[in-house]
């Protein structure tokens, strides 16, 4: 699947080179942020497993389905190497789910409601039905991602490698509880800072100004404070368990029993701060510590990243 993002980032990096301005750029790193904020509010689901708001749609609407893309797969990417969320080998999978289908499609949908119905409902409207769509496509695109496992990856006894359930079992596992739960908590908080933004800081994302990014910073840090919430949900994501996690998995009724082969032996990555966890801490203030250490590396990386941008001026370099 990195493959296949492959021109998907060659694509976004050349287009917000071309139309982010070098002094709009730190505000990916505000997206970023938002995005690895989103993602550690974990929601109980139907069946027992947990699920999460992205934040995809959320950021294309401020800077675009591009800055977007480039936003949330810096965002996995940090969560991935820094604290053992989300998976190294399911990286690329994650980036065409959450950084590619999520923004683009959300981002569309946004835009033809927005377009079509010419009033601030119809915008509200747009951004509901944007990101509750864009979400739940990414969860189906993971559910067959899943789900061809199986047929795809088999061992020498005719046993998963991988991911044991078929499409069958997987789909209606990872779409109905986000078309139920996710989708939902995904188009609260997209719909809820869409409108924080444009009642404290209209074009804060688009504008220098201190009091606007203090109003930004703000709301950043409400959510650092509120990010514990996301330790009351204790179940594992769908299709996300560890390689003893998976045997005693109960589907249909049935325990696997087993451990696929291509997970006994898969990759052992072990991360500096492993589910946001920090040793001798108690566990929140663990996760509060985490969540101020994510967002202050995306709002540096992004920071550092704009110094070596040259804006044209006159069609010239400045």
């Amino acid at each position: 699947m990195s493959a296949a993002m492959v021109p998907v980032w060659t694509r976004a990096v050349k287009k917000v080179k071309e139309e982010i301005p070098k002094v709009k750029i730190p505000s990916l790193g505000v997206g970023a942020a938002f995005s690895f904020l989103l993602m550690m509010f974990n929601v109980p689901l139907p069946g027992g497993t947990t699920g999460h708001a992205v934040g995809g749609t959320l950021i294309a609407i401020l800077m675009g389905p591009y800055a977007a893309c480039v936003s949330v797969t810096v965002a996995l990417l940090i969560q991935a190497l820094l604290f053992g969320d989300g998976g190294i080998l399911s990286f690329g999978a994650n980036c065409f789910n959450m950084a590619f289908v999520l923004p683009f499609l959300g981002y569309f949908i946004y835009k033809a409601v927005k377009d079509n119905i010419k009033s601030e409902k119809g915008e509200y409207l747009g951004i509901v039905l944007g990101s509750y769509a864009g979400i739940n496509a990414a969860a189906l695109c993971a559910a067959i991602e899943f789900g061809i496992q199986p047929l795809l990856f088999k061992d020498a006894a005719g046993q998963a490698l991988y991911c044991p359930y078929p499409l069958s079992i997987s789909i209606p596992a990872m779409v109905i509880p986000h078309l139920l739960v996710a989708g939902i908590v995904e188009a609260v908080f997209t719909l809820f800072i869409v409108i924080y933004i444009k009642k404290v800081a209209p074009d804060t994302m688009y504008e220098e100004s201190n009091e606007k990014k203090k109003a930004i910073y703000g709301l950043l840090a409400f959510l650092i404070c509120l990010t514990p919430l996301g330790l009351l949900a204790t179940g594992t994501a769908w299709g996300e368990w560890g390689s003893e996690e998976i045997r005693s998995v109960v589907s249909g009724g049935k325990t696997l029993g087993f451990i696929p082969q291509g997970m006994k032996a898969g990759v052992n990555f072990k991360a500096l701060l492993p589910d946001y966890a920090v040793n001798g801490l108690p566990e929140i203030a663990g996760y509060i510590l985490s969540a101020i250490a994510g967002v202050a590396i995306f709002i540096i990386f992004f920071k550092v990243i704009s110094t070596f941008k040259k804006d044209k001026v006159g069609g010239k370099l400045e």
